[in-house]
């Protein structure tokens, strides 16, 4: 391969020129693999903080849970044959300052806890004392947050259900944390003794049962077998087996989607620096057109012309990989603690290979894409380009080889993306998008242009100068619209959907839910207490609406025959709460089949939810078997039933007839919407009589809800904000590189009469066109973005938002101002007569 060798010598003496003219190139293709390496990296961290501490999360080696019951003495004589076991209880309840109905009350998530807790981990508390201390003699630990909202401090009586509890102590780090999941109310650590003649845990009420062990020297295939064994012991009777493999599955997936949404974010931004990196290898390659012609006047053929130019492309493009991946291995490791702090799992931080290695492949596969088209062109100059005033290669297409090898690259990319990023489908959509919105960009920008050149030309434009001019060099040839409109279009164009996404759920948790939601759910209401409840709230003429229904929690076994851990859905994960009925009820709207005739009492029969009916493939005659209580009960789906689960009211999506389930303990629910006036009085008049009934005010679900919309709003801004700096350094390089152009032709405009101001004028208003053009369509894809989002994957209703759109137009219009400003001052400076001179 003798070419070859030529091919590398004159890269090698090229390459000894520097760096010119690539600072840019270098910029971002650093930046987008940074950004995808760093999020990368965050996200393996998390993981493997999760596998290394995940008998400390989990609270133990391994862990049995039970719903609504405790295990019975044969069932816990099994799992104290493997280990040390430790029982946790976990529920809802109300934390009251005092008894009776002048009490103040908070909603608690309640563990109660034997002498063994915690079996790993510490348990740091304040002031600090050992755990048997704070829990001796009915004491009570609680979370800060709960103390300062009812106003307690240590030594202070604190009730629970009837039972009167001292606090002891505040929560400072709870070690098993992040495998409780999400919570409602912050945490209150109680003795097992201290339930005793405290009404919270009865039959029906809502609870959970942990038994962790800890078995020393446990290796992943003995907790394998042990898991075997005892499903297969457990068969039937609810239990459910969990390890310190998988100790925070919720926090897991959510890591797992936010992660990988971001590294298509980068990908986005890998998209945007493209773009500058064609620009960069484009103008470099102009600049060298002599050289080019030189070569293939002295014999050089057209491969070994191209693989020159390749082999100082893919040096320079390695170069700038290897900055992005200092970059990305650097910033978690800095920005690392303050991430763990917002976490309640711990994070190791450090080195990981994997996602290194994915940012490398995108940023090499990008760096290929948007540079083999200019490369390719290498080939069409001509040593006639030696003998006069040519720009270099000519317009026609490069050959077919290079299309194709340009056509694999972005199959290449786009195949690996859905692969690496675990949602395929998304990665898919996400490609599809970035194509339709740089076709759509590259669309506008010949718009532009030709909108440009036909206003340059009219009698509105002739009594302003400047405007007449920045028009005309908009829409003349060689001009920089096309780079402005693609690199700042498409980072706006994704800041643009984040913003719309944002506003959109926002308004519908700030807008729409209070309009339609219930002031409180009550929870755990005993059968003996639901006449007593509903005499108080149907009777206040603040209430308006009190819909009631009986509940019990289950567990989905099976559906159709097909185990439930083979489904991958919420409604299969963990307990699931259920009801029974002998009617609809009022406004239950039956989309498919019949509903069972009142008093019922044949075999049992389900009403399904139609849109959990259909995501999970359940039809017609199919039978579902659930675990309740420790019984499997298995019911044939009849009918389907519309369920808006949004509206905030009472919604099950499995519902029995009333003879399958009405002998089993089960409590009350109840939604109750009132006046927002009366709502402390009903809590107090309703808990003071009834401790046990547990109330979750809406607005406070709401106000959690809206602060992990939040959290993840300013995850994705962030990314966006990364695609978004891209841009504006590729802008940056636009701008620089049409310097020269500019201060030929602020040298020309100055011979013919023209002042500073003017020139300027039209520098400003050339760049502000421009953005804002980038910004009117960033609006227009960043809308249709936001758009399909909303409606296929959240399946939220969508209105266009038009603050954060008009911030976006004029954001881009003064970006793009402040880079042509930038550069406009040296061509300004400039003499016309040197200037001149200089093109003879």
């Amino acid at each position: 391969m003798i070419w070859l060798t030529q091919a590398a010598t004159i890269a090698r003496r090229e390459l000894r020129g520097g760096l010119s003219g690539f600072r840019i190139f270098l910029a971002c293709l650093a930046l987008g693999v940074a950004a995808i390496a760093a999020v990368g990296s965050v996200r393996v961290s998390i993981t493997a903080g999760l596998e290394r501490e995940g008998s400390v999360i989990l609270g133990g080696d391994a862990e049995v849970e039970f719903d609504y019951r405790a295990a019975t003495p044969e069932e816990r004589a099994l799992l104290d044959a493997v280990g040390t076991v430790s029982q946790v209880y976990d529920f809802r309840s109300m934390a009251a300052t005092g008894e009776g109905r002048e009490a103040d009350r908070a909603l608690t998530q309640v563990k109660a806890v034997d002498d063994l807790y915690p079996l790993t981990g510490t348990l740091t508390l304040d002031p600090p004392i050992p755990v048997a201390q704070a829990l001796a003699d009915d004491g009570a630990i609680i979370h800060p947050v709960l103390a300062d909202r009812l106003g307690l401090e240590i030594g202070d009586p604190i009730y629970l259900g009837t039972r009167a509890l001292t606090l002891r102590a505040l929560l400072t780090r709870e070690p098993d944390a992040g495998s409780a999941g999400f919570g409602l109310g912050p945490r209150t650590i109680v003795s097992t003794a201290a339930l005793e003649g405290s009404g919270l845990v009865s039959e029906g009420s809502l609870f959970e049962v942990k038994y962790r062990m800890l078995i020393p020297g446990a290796t992943d295939e003995q907790l394998d077998a042990l898991e075997v064994e005892l499903e297969t012991a457990f068969e039937g009777s609810g239990a459910r087996w969990r390890d310190r493999r998988n100790g925070a599955p919720q926090v897991q997936r959510v890591v797992d989607r936010l992660g990988s949404f971001l590294v298509l974010v980068g990908l986005a931004g890998l998209a945007v620096g493209g773009v500058g990196v064609s620009a960069a290898v484009r103008s470099y390659l102009d600049r060298k057109t002599g050289v080019i012609a030189t070569l293939k006047t002295l014999g050089a053929e057209g491969r070994v012309i191209f693989a020159a130019y390749l082999m100082q492309i893919g040096v320079l493009a390695a170069l700038g990989i290897a900055i992005g991946l200092v970059l990305g291995t650097l910033i978690p490791i800095t920005v690392g603690p303050l991430i763990e702090a917002r976490l309640p799992v711990p994070v190791a931080l450090g080195v990981h290979p994997g996602p290194l290695f994915e940012a490398a492949l995108y940023g090499a596969l990008t760096a290929l894409i948007f540079t083999l088209w200019p490369l390719a062109r290498t080939e069409q100059v001509r040593a006639a380009s030696l003998f006069r005033d040519a720009t270099g290669t000519s317009r026609v297409w490069p050959r077919r080889r290079y299309i194709v090898a340009l056509a694999v690259a972005v199959v290449a990319l786009v195949a690996s993306s859905a692969l690496l990023s675990g949602i395929p489908m998304l990665a898919l959509y996400s490609a599809g998008g970035i194509a339709f919105a740089l076709a759509l960009l590259i669309g506008a920008a010949w718009g532009v242009r030709r909108l440009s050149r036909m206003l340059a030309g009219t009698k509105a434009v002739r009594g302003w100068p400047a405007l007449r001019l920045a028009l005309g060099s908009v829409g003349g040839p060689g001009g920089e619209a096309t780079a402005v409109v693609l690199s700042l279009g498409l980072g706006l164009t994704v800041l643009a959907a984040v913003g719309q996404i944002d506003a959109n759920m926002r308004a519908a948790i700030d807008r729409d839910l209070p309009e339609i939601a219930p002031s409180y759910f009550f929870v755990d209401i005993q059968p003996d207490q639901i006449e007593g409840f509903l005499d108080r709230v149907e009777n206040d003429p603040a209430v308006s609406r009190v819909d009631t229904a009986p509940m019990l929690g289950g567990v989905v076994r099976s559906i159709a025959g097909t185990p439930a851990s083979e489904f991958d859905h919420w409604v299969t994960r963990g307990d699931r709460r259920i009801s029974f009925a002998d009617t609809p009820g009022d406004g239950t709207r039956i989309v498919a089949g019949e509903f069972w005739p009142e008093d019922y009492t044949g075999d049992p029969q389900i009403s399904f939810a139609r849109e959990e009916a259909e995501e999970l493939g359940v039809e017609i005659g199919d039978a579902v078997t659930m675990n309740v209580l420790g019984r499997d009960i298995t019911g044939t789906v009849t009918n389907f039933r519309e369920v808006d689960f949004s509206s905030g009211g009472i919604g099950f999506v499995i519902i029995f007839n009333t003879a399958a389930l009405q002998g089993a303990p089960h409590t009350w629910l109840s939604t109750v919407y009132a006046e927002e006036s009366a709502e402390a009085a009903i809590l107090r008049d309703v808990a003071g009589d009834a401790p046990n009934i547990t109330a979750i005010r809406v607005r406070d679900a709401i106000a959690l809800v809206t602060e992990a919309l939040g959290a993840l709003a300013a995850a994705t801004s962030w990314g966006a904000g990364a695609t978004l700096l891209t841009g504006f350094i590729v802008l940056i390089g636009a701008a620089a590189a049409g310097e020269r152009g500019r201060t030929f032709e602020a040298s020309v405009l100055k011979t013919l009469g023209a002042t500073r101001a003017t020139i300027l004028t039209s520098f400003a208003l050339r760049s502000a066109l421009l953005g804002a053009a980038a910004g009117v369509v960033a609006i227009v894809v960043g809308a249709l973005a936001g758009w399909g989002i909303l409606t296929f994957v959240m399946e939220a209703p969508y209105s266009f938002e038009w603050r954060s759109a008009l911030l976006i137009v004029v954001g881009g219009a003064l970006a793009t101002l402040l880079a042509g400003l930038a550069f406009a001052w040296r061509p300004l400076a400039a003499r016309p007569a040197g200037v001149l001179r200089a093109q003879d």
